[in-house]
């Protein structure tokens, strides 16, 4: 009896460690994919184009060559590549301001080698080239005239002063101009230059500016002029049907009730390609909390593209979640990216891959379509096909602990959002738009780090909102913000609408010229 209940013993140990050697397998398995997409992201191209039209920078000349074209004729390629030379000088200087030196022979010399008599301009050589002139830090010296009367000097009991007129200053009692505080906003919030850098050059040119006062500058002149401005495109934003939204981590350093290692968040919103203007908003929050989303959006009734953070599906039903079908193929992508390179054919993980890389090459082929008719084609083409990938996906049953499992159950776990994209074919088919519009703060964020206070977050998300909705509607940053700082301090709060970044009275000098190669 014994002898059994030993045996019995040691089949039972012998299958629990059967088991969990399975595990362990599929946990090394599950580690290996994340060393190999690991090694992808640190030393391969971290772009998820999979198409051969798709070009890496560095074999374009090989991918567009073709072997079986003949050569072309030595003349043609001569005279190709100087009109492509000279066109493309043209293009890269468009109405701008020329300055012209004219060289000369000396009197003297203007004389025929030949026969010896003087010679005569025929003609001119014309040669053209770019001349940049570095930033100058000038000082502004405001001199006004004061006004008295003589008669009532010599004969009245009060002289009344009159002065001339000043332009109010951006900052009362600061040396701050117009032109400096849009400088120190572009340079930080544009180029990504922190404080300190500028206050290097500042130094260089002669100029003692501390980062402190160029701290305060900004977050007085994103209070007291750039607010308003923020308050009234948030109100004509809420009315929007569909919107985007994304966010991001930020750190603070000196928050209350927060160590300064604690995560605080900025959040961003955006309207859609369909909306009546471009408007992105960023709203700094200490916090991830589905509160802020929720109060922000508190009056918006309609479409809302986000990712798939569950913070966003807890809003009210007037507000309806559209999923990122971009988020579900970059999931499928890691999976077949962390599989060895030599099994990665016939893959279930690039099967799916293939299914989302069909939708997305169908949304290219709606771009030009009307809302009504992407709305019919997305039925009747690209449904057919994410339904598949559903089918498919759910009689897989991939191992969670795999690249493969996770890119699977976000697949299931998001598809009530996803198929809300074949509601309207307003919608995207991904939340690219809100990612691109978050990009400029994250590669500023990688420059100056962290944010002083909650005060300067906060500035900083105003400034970056005015900084990217202008350049949404083809305004000159710099331009555009000297433009406010002159003029704001100067009007009424109820002319502030024609100062908003799609106004069409806005001065020529503030917009980015069509023809332009940055437009």
């Amino acid at each position: 009896m014994d002898s059994i209940l030993e045996v019995e013993n040691s089949q039972e140990n012998i299958a629990a460690l059967k088991k969990k050697i399975v595990e362990l397998e599929a946990l090394i398995k599950y580690y290996e994919e994340l060393y190999r997409l690991h090694q992808h992201k640190k030393f391969a191209s971290s772009s998820e184009k999979s198409h051969p039209e798709q070009l890496s920078l560095f074999d374009e000349a090989e991918n567009e060559a073709d072997q079986r074209k003949p050569e072309p004729a030595v003349e043609q390629i001569t005279y190709t590549r100087r009109r492509g030379r000279e066109k493309k000088e043209e293009e890269a200087l468009p109405d701008l301001p020329v300055e012209t030196v004219e060289h000369a022979l000396p009197k003297e010399e203007q004389v025929c080698p030949e026969c010896g008599s003087e010679m005569h301009v025929m003609g001119h050589d014309i040669g053209q080239e770019l001349k940049i002139i570095p930033a100058q830090v000038l000082v502004t010296e405001h001199v006004r005239e004061v006004y008295a009367c003589r008669n009532c000097e010599k004969t009245g009991t009060s002289v009344p002063i009159i002065k001339a007129p000043l332009p109010e200053p951006v900052i009362k009692g600061s040396a701050a101009s117009p032109s400096s505080v849009a400088h120190i906003m572009t340079q930080k919030y544009v180029n990504a230059v922190p404080l300190y850098r500028q206050e290097q050059e500042f130094l260089m040119n002669g100029m003692a500016l501390s980062r402190q006062t160029m701290a305060n500058w900004l977050v007085r002149s994103s209070e007291d002029w750039l607010e308003p401005l923020y308050g009234l495109m948030k109100s004509r934003m809420i009315i929007e049907e569909v919107l985007h939204a994304d966010e991001t981590t930020l750190q603070v350093l000196k928050e209350p009730g927060k160590s300064s290692r604690t995560e605080s968040y900025m959040w961003l919103y955006r309207t859609s390609g369909c909306g009546f203007v471009p408007i992105v908003l960023y709203e700094y929050q200490p916090t991830r909390s589905s509160a802020h989303p929720k109060a922000f959006l508190e009056d918006f009734k309609g479409y809302l593209h986000t990712d798939g953070y569950a913070g966003y599906h807890v809003l009210p039903s007037e507000v309806k979640i559209v999923g990122c079908w971009a988020h579900v193929r970059r999931k499928f992508d890691e999976a077949v990216k962390g599989a060895p390179l030599e099994s990665r054919t016939g893959l279930p993980s690039q099967k799916g891959l293939d299914l989302c890389n069909e939708l997305f090459c169908l949304e290219r082929e709606y771009e030009k379509l009307k809302p009504e008719e992407r709305h019919e084609e997305r039925l009747r083409r690209s449904k057919p096909i994410s339904d598949t990938l559903f089918e498919w996906a759910s009689a897989l049953g991939a191992l969670t602990k795999s690249l493969l499992g996770k890119a699977v159950h976000y697949l299931l776990a998001q598809r009530p959002y996803l198929e809300n994209v074949y509601e309207d074919g307003r919608l995207e088919l991904s939340n690219n738009l809100a990612e691109r519009s978050i990009k400029p703060f994250v590669i500023g964020r990688k420059n100056w780090l962290f944010s002083a206070t909650a005060k300067g977050a906060k500035a900083s998300s105003v400034i970056y909102s005015m900084i990217e909705t202008a350049k949404e509607n083809g305004l000159k940053p710099f331009e555009y913000l000297k433009y406010l700082f002159e003029t704001m301090p100067n009007i009424r709060n109820e002319k502030y609408e024609s100062l908003l970044p799609w106004s069409e009275t806005l001065p020529d000098r503030c917009r980015v010229k069509s023809d332009s190669p940055s437009a």
